[in-house]
């Protein structure tokens, strides 16, 4: 009877609780986590993480932006100064340059911009993220290196000029220099953007 009675005592006792599993001896590795053990900071990780990849977004947007107004007033301010006889930007081919890639940021930053605004209304991207990154990281280096070649080109001949004389055609030539110059340190930050949008995709 007694027997009985302390099998069925036995039989009611909860199982006693397991031991933690031990670390891997050979590799020094922790224990797997329990499920759902640390599920809060992955959560709070996350979240950081979309914040940040938007705020990288819009500060490219911007960037861009104002590359494509900076090289767009480059641009303007060289096209339309002509005045007659020497003053006009059309005899030099230091002016001539920096116009052609003025065109050319202005033309490559409107793209570009109106591809990221597609992107963040839309949320969907035109082209694969991979091959979207590589090329903002080569187009914006690529332009940013034009610009400030047709700058430093334009700026010896436009200081001989103004240290002859100073009137409206050099002050044109020297705003138009600066709004390139501009454009190029707008596109140098933007190509940092990309470096670091480029270094954290996955290519596996």
């Amino acid at each position: 009877m007694s027997g009985t009675e302390d099998g069925q005592k036995h039989s009611q006792l909860p199982p006693p609780p397991s031991a933690p599993p031990a670390p891997d001896v050979e590799t020094g590795a922790p224990p797997p986590a329990a499920p759902g053990a640390g599920s809060g900071m992955g959560v709070s990780a996350i979240v950081r993480r979309w914040r940040r990849d938007d705020l990288i977004r819009k500060g490219s947007l911007v960037l861009r932006g104002l590359a494509l107004l900076f090289s767009l007033l480059a641009f303007i301010i060289m096209a339309s100064n002509e005045h007659g006889d020497w003053k006009d930007f059309d005899r030099y081919e230091e002016f001539r340059y920096l116009l052609a890639i003025s065109i050319l940021a202005t033309l490559y930053t409107g793209v570009q911009a109106l591809r990221h605004i597609h992107q963040i209304s839309t949320g969907q991207e035109l082209v694969k993220l991979q091959t979207s990154a590589l090329i903002d990281f080569a187009g914006d280096q690529v332009v940013a290196y034009l610009l400030i070649s047709a700058s430093s080109s334009a700026v010896p001949m436009t200081n001989r000029m103004r240290n002859n004389v100073d009137n409206l055609f050099t002050d044109c030539l020297a705003a138009s220099i600066s709004m390139a110059f501009f454009a190029f340190l707008t596109l140098a930050l933007s190509a940092l953007i990309s470096g670091y949008k480029l270094s954290t995709q996955s290519y596996i």
